[in-house]
């Protein structure tokens, strides 16, 4: 039987992103927290990115987990909703005012306190107190011009088989424009060159939201 040749692959059009990142819906509590959040001037992750960290944390079974950039709680609702029923997520953010309508919105989705431990302070001061190898994924999404070293401190405290999420690391298709060189866009590409450098990750980089690399520690 003949079978017709598949045709060339083809990048994603712009109905595609779309129907791929609207493909999960959102629960009524995160909806209000992106929009109070993107009502303050912060810009959340998107659904697509939203669908992918739940999914990630239920299958890695994930108990514990270290976010950069706690964003009205717009990470930490998707998170939690797939982490194991007893995991504990820390959330940490330079803005204390960051992390009072998470606190609230977290409540209103029915979540303990106790399972999210929300830190203000900066990251690099806040991060090198955790322990080592404690944590089964480690989401990144602060200070673009910070992420070399939040990768660096990331490595330290993944255990063997855990999940590093690194966000915004197509930063609005700069960072493979080789002729864009703004701040953000070099400290992205050197962070992803310090993942791959460091050989005990296994990577995929995920083409939704604004771009989101996986990389599984191998040891």
């Amino acid at each position: 039987m003949k079978h017709e040749a598949e045709p060339t692959l083809q990048p994603p059009t712009e109905q595609s992103w779309a129907f791929a990142e609207d493909l999960t819906p959102i629960d009524e509590v995160l909806s209000s927290a992106r929009d109070e959040a993107v009502l303050a001037g912060i810009r959340p992750i998107s659904a697509g990115v939203s669908a992918a960290l739940t999914a990630l944390a239920k299958s890695s079974g994930a108990r514990t987990v270290v976010e950069i950039g706690t964003n009205y709680g717009t990470s930490a609702l998707p998170l939690l909703a797939g982490m194991a029923p007893d995991g504990v997520l820390t959330s940490i953010d330079p803005e204390a005012e960051s992390q009072i309508p998470a606190r609230d919105f977290l409540k209103r989705s029915g979540i303990p306190s106790s399972r999210c431990r929300l830190i203000a302070g900066s990251p690099l001061d806040v991060l090198p107190k955790l322990r080592d190898a404690a944590y089964d994924l480690v989401f990144i999404n602060g200070d673009k011009l910070e992420y070399v070293e939040y990768v660096a401190i990331a490595g330290r405290l993944l255990r063997p088989g855990g999940t590093l999420l690194v966000h915004d690391v197509l930063w609005y298709n700069s960072v493979p424009d080789l002729d864009r060189e703004d701040d953000e866009t070099i400290i992205i590409r050197e962070a992803l060159d310090a993942i791959q450098a460091a050989d005990c990750y296994t990577t995929a980089l995920l083409p939704i939201g604004n771009g989101l690399l996986m990389a599984v520690k191998d040891y």
